[in-house]
């Protein structure tokens, strides 16, 4: 059995606002760091075997402040936990997004819509399920923190628990929130949703 502690980053500056996706140079700000040493604090109460945490600079950035608090390193980065790719949605505003037909349906039919460069829901839970597979075999009875991004982890909830993933809007999770999910190779289990700090 492994057990995967899957954490979103914390909050970077503009949050909310637009649409970062996989645009570089999106770092935690101030309230972000704030809320990546609380996550650290809390995840020093776990023993845990890796972190291994998304590209992006806001993944990277949580992944160290709980790297040097449990004195676990290094951070390996793996593109599979990458943010959805977004493509020529990203760094466009919300309020820009909603007049965008395509935009609307992504968000009314997660289950086979697509974004602009052509990712789907699916081919989201299929990346980074098979890279959990993969350190759930490199890392059996142990706990590993994956360091990525909301809609990933909706993704992994929904395949966990047999949902389409049109029904990712049906829970949150939050900006460096803690959601856990066991898996013995037989089947995953869901054992903590969206836990905040």
């Amino acid at each position: 059995m492994t057990t995967f502690y899957l954490v979103r980053h914390a909050a970077h500056d503009s949050l909310g606002s637009y649409l970062a996706g996989r645009m570089e140079g999106v770092h935690l700000g101030p309230a972000g760091r704030e809320q990546a040493e609380r996550l650290a604090r809390r995840m020093q109460r776990e023993t845990f075997a890796a972190i291994v945490s998304s590209p992006r600079e806001r993944t990277r950035e949580t992944a160290m402040a709980i790297s040097v608090l449990a004195e676990i390193g290094p951070v390996e980065i793996d593109p599979d936990l990458d943010e959805i790719d977004f493509g020529a949605w990203s760094g466009k505003t919300f309020d820009e997004l909603n007049t965008d037909p395509a935009w609307r349906r992504w968000n009314e039919d997660r289950a086979s819509a697509r974004t602009p460069n052509g990712e789907s829901m699916d081919d989201v839970g299929r990346r980074v399920l098979g890279r959990m597979d993969a350190l759930r075999r490199r890392h059996d009875g142990e706990t590993v923190v994956l360091v990525t991004h909301a809609d990933v982890i909706k993704a992994v909830v929904c395949h966990t628990l047999g949902l389409p993933a049109d029904r990712c809007f049906r829970f949150e999770i939050d900006p460096a929130s803690i959601t856990v999910v066991a898996d013995d190779g037989q089947g995953a289990r869901l054992i903590r949703l969206n836990e905040g700090v």
